[in-house]
């Protein structure tokens, strides 16, 4: 299949311009890796409640042997991403957590939700471990003046525009994808901006052509790669993803009170299916008691009771039916892209 060409292809040298989104919890090495196997490029989201450094190096080594086999000098062709405010909030920790993902040669760095983003951005460049290989920095916007800061002051490597059909957390506020891409674009200078990837509710390849038409370099896919054999979503979650509808989503801050996680910025809510632990607390039913019904559901893995599990999914969770390996939906969605970009230039003959 033809590769397609675009700035973001030609800076991480791949051949389909789709990224899988840097889930913490929803992510690991071996799914990173399909992703990057298939000809797109995968992220690791990294929480300390969830990998050690021991543990995050021996992934990342694996997924080296796997994708490089004994090219121990060259990148490695996955990234780790982590949320800004849980690398606040945990400095040692994540500065560990970061030191081995650098060490270990991952070819980009993903940076989100965090009010001091900007002090870890000098800290990966400043590390002895980043002249080496000279991880891509890419970070997540969810508004304009997010986006003019992070490409004129901070200089990022790639620009990720999350717009409101975004799955797991984001903006409350946020516009749809496309406006808010378009927005973006528009206040960037076309020779010397980074790639700018449009994210939020992106399921199919006529979606990613679509926005490759309107400028962007490439399109990142969370939800899509939540339904595949390596993803860590249980059987459950899964189940709950392929009978959705893009109606039941719904952007809430209950799923960060039935989870214990709401630290997160000012404006910043998660898009999950709507479920009972979004109708307690729209009902008013204390905190304790949700959490307590959260803990449950999630130790018996939805056996007992499905709709208390957490399920984070854009919008574009109904052009979605099955279960795949990452590697073929990256393949899958290549073709898909391909067709859409040809089928349009009959406009022009």
């Amino acid at each position: 299949m033809q590769p397609v060409k675009t700035k973001l292809t030609s800076l991480l040298g791949i051949r389909v311009p789709v990224v899988s989104a840097s889930m913490v919890y929803a992510t690991s090495a071996e799914l990173a890796a399909e992703v990057s196997r298939g000809g797109g490029f995968g992220f690791f989201g990294i929480a300390s409640a969830a990998v050690t450094p021991a543990k995050l190096r021996e992934d990342l080594s694996r997924a080296r042997l796997g994708l490089l086999s004994d090219a121990k000098s060259q990148p490695l062709p996955i990234g780790c991403g982590f949320i800004g405010w849980m690398m606040d909030s945990q400095e040692e920790e994540y500065t560990e957590l970061l030191d081995v993902a650098l060490e270990s040669g991952v070819k980009a760095i993903w940076l989100s939700f965090g009010n001091n983003l900007y002090r870890w951005i000098q800290y990966i460049r400043a590390s002895p471990a980043y002249r080496v290989c000279s991880p891509s920095i890419f970070v997540q916007v969810t508004s304009v003046d997010e986006a003019v800061q992070a490409v004129n002051d901070w200089k990022v490597d790639v620009l990720v525009v999350q717009g409101n059909e975004s799955g797991g957390h984001g903006r409350s506020t946020a516009p749809s994808t496309m406006v808010l891409l378009s927005e973006v674009l528009a206040l960037l200078p076309k020779a010397t901006a980074p790639p700018v990837l449009a994210a939020g509710g992106i399921a199919h390849g006529m979606q990613v052509a679509a926005y490759l038409t309107a400028g962007a370099s490439g399109a990142v896919l969370g939800t899509r790669f939540l339904l595949t054999r390596e993803s860590p979503y249980s059987a459950a979650q899964k189940s709950v993803l392929l009978a959705a509808q893009s109606h039941q989503t719904v952007r809430s801050l209950a799923f960060d009170d039935a989870r214990g996680t709401n630290r997160w910025p000012a404006g910043i809510d998660g898009r999950g299916v709507r479920n009972r632990i979004v109708e307690d607390i729209d009902a008013g039913v204390d905190h304790a008691t949700v959490q307590e019904r959260f803990r449950n559901a999630a130790q018996a893995g939805g056996d007992s009771d499905s709709d208390y599990l957490l399920v984070w999914s854009g919008q574009g969770v109904s052009l979605m039916d099955e279960i795949m390996p990452a590697k073929a939906i990256v393949e899958e969605l290549h073709v898909e892209i391909v067709q859409a970009l040809r089928c349009a230039q009959q406009f022009l003959s």
